[in-house]
């Protein structure tokens, strides 16, 4: 059976190959700092023209931070960087089937979120902080709670690591044990509790 003879309907005369442009070469440390440092210049320069600059996206209540607070949009967009790439290495691990990689990925990912929510929002809802997860958050109180009936009625609810500011301060356990009137138990120092788990002997049977 004869094949039909297809005829271009498209003039693709004047097409040329795009041109292929050659890689860079890698750039040396000393051109690396003088780059970074006129992008420096230039957000600096960026910055003075408008106040608001390189704030897209952030909440209002963040404007204003100082570079060198705990929480400040500088540095959490440095943790974000981090856990990134702890996130792209566990992916491989998980990929490979390593043990436990995708619980801490989940973890890292999780971390991401929260941080990026606080650049949204200017909440932190996450547990820890840094750029490690190594600083517990504490809990800070808002509106005290009070007791409504039995012996504490009208008395503060108080919960221990909170800080209240009615106090100026955190409540620790010893604030808790000396409220309610006990104490803790405590062993003299440098003395072990002499008793032992008594294990029982088998006696084996000799043969003869």
């Amino acid at each position: 059976m004869a094949r039909k003879k297809i005829t271009a309907t498209t003039d693709n005369s004047e097409w040329t190959a795009p041109k292929i442009r050659k890689p860079r070469k890698p750039m040396s440390e000393k051109q690396k700092a003088a780059a970074s440092e006129r992008l420096a210049k230039a957000r600096e320069a960026r910055a003075e023209k408008n106040p608001d600059y390189g704030k897209a996206g952030l909440h209002e209540s963040l404007h204003d931070l100082p570079d060198e607070h705990e929480l400040s949009p500088l540095k959490v967009k440095q943790w974000i960087k981090t856990h990134q790439d702890y996130a792209k290495s566990e992916r491989a691990a998980v990929r490979q089937k390593v043990k436990g990689s995708e619980a801490r990925l989940a973890d890292h990912e999780g971390y991401i979120r929260n941080m990026q929510r606080y650049l949204r929002d200017g909440t932190w809802v996450d547990l820890f902080y840094g750029e490690q997860m190594q600083s517990r958050i504490r809990n800070r109180c808002v509106a005290l709670a009070y007791y409504w009936t039995g012996p504490r009625k009208g008395e503060p609810k108080r919960d221990v690591g909170t800080f209240y500011p009615d106090m100026g301060c955190v409540y620790t356990q010893e604030m808790l044990e000396e409220e309610m009137g006990y104490e803790r138990p405590t062993e003299p120092a440098g003395k072990r509790n002499p008793r032992t788990v008594d294990r029982k002997k088998r006696k084996r049977n000799k043969r003869s």
